[in-house]
């Protein structure tokens, strides 16, 4: 186990360095001012050539590069002239139009982003394994022909569109709820939990979907091994060899699956923050690439990337967990 644990966490640092890599290219290398998209449209050629000289940019490509990966492992000074700027680990750049760091910008919605993928994670998990648990135990009857018209409606349904029948529904025609406007937990939990209601119920429900496939899948699977065969020969209940046996089966993809989700969800939620006002990562990447804030638009998308590779390596260690012959591979 541990040379696995090993194994995946090197692989894990690996793709974070290739992703670092390739982020730099693509911003900072590729045609273009770097300088001035970072500094903003407004920027005069005096102002411009400061952000390049505290930039680097007058350097070679590969120091530019080393000093951009410093940044992200010790900090940095970005120096021009007399100003000094210090940029902590991990530096993800300065914000030239916003006057700040970015790791601090970032850091300030991650909250809304990780309070939005969690509520999510908890209704797909609930909704959709439960589902799927109870297609596979009424198998071949109308509860699961009606469920599995749910299911493939859900899946069919962008989330933009579900949003907005939600939107208009609850909060305009039904008017059960207010329109949400975000409210960060520290302040008032209640009124976090019910602003967030809404974009909780359209992701949680646009993601339940394929939950609900794979759960019966899985559990439709396990229920015809050997093992299940002979414990129904011996006169085991189909309720009781699903909720004990063919469930296990079931846990170790959707454990997997939701740890990747939950990664993804973390940057992947840009419709979703969008329609619904909510002032997390996605909402801040749409803003820095209508304003062309560089700095902004690398920050979020090296952090979401590094989500996305936390998490692949979180889902394979949970993997191993839940079925140690992974280990063994």
């Amino acid at each position: 186990m541990t040379r696995f644990v090993l194994g995946r966490l090197g692989g894990a640092l690996l793709v974070l360095l290739v992703l670092s890599l390739a982020v730099y290219a693509l911003f900072y290398v590729a045609p273009g001012d770097p300088a001035r998209l970072a500094c903003g449209e407004r920027c005069n050629p005096a102002q411009i050539a400061q952000v390049r000289e505290q930039l680097g940019l007058n350097d070679s490509v590969v120091v530019q590069y080393l000093h951009f990966l410093q940044g992200l492992l010790a900090g940095r000074d970005y120096s021009g002239g007399a100003a000094v700027l210090h940029c902590d680990a991990p530096c993800l750049g300065f914000s030239y139009q916003n006057d700040r760091q970015v790791t601090e910008l970032l850091l300030e919605r991650l909250p809304a982003t990780f309070s939005l993928a969690l509520g999510a994670l908890v209704i797909w998990l609930v909704v959709g394994v439960g589902t799927g648990l109870l297609s596979a135990l009424r198998r071949g009857g109308a509860t699961e022909r009606v469920l599995t018209v749910l299911t493939l409606a859900a899946t069919g349904t962008p989330v933009f569109i579900l949003g907005l029948l939600l939107l208009m529904a609850v909060c305009a025609y039904l008017q059960w709820l207010p329109f949400p406007t975000y409210v960060p937990f520290g302040e008032d939990a209640e009124q976090w939990a019910w602003n967030l209601l809404l974009p909780w119920i359209t992701l949680g429900v646009f993601e339940s979907a394929k939950y609900a496939r794979i759960t019966r899948s899985s559990t439709l699977e396990t229920l015809a091994e050997d093992h299940i065969r002979t414990f129904r020969a011996y006169g085991v209940g189909e309720r009781a060899l699903v909720t004990r046996h063919a469930v296990r089966g079931a846990v170790a993809p959707v454990i997997a699956l939701s740890a990747v989700d939950f990664g993804t969800m973390i940057g992947g939620a840009v419709l979703t923050e969008s329609l619904f006002g909510i002032p997390g990562l996605g909402k801040t990447l749409i803003d820095g690439v209508r304003v062309v804030d560089l700095p902004v638009v690398v920050g979020v998308v090296l952090a979401i990337g590094t989500a996305v590779v936390i998490a692949g390596a979180v889902a394979d260690l949970l993997y191993a967990v839940a079925d140690r012959r992974v280990t063994l591979s």
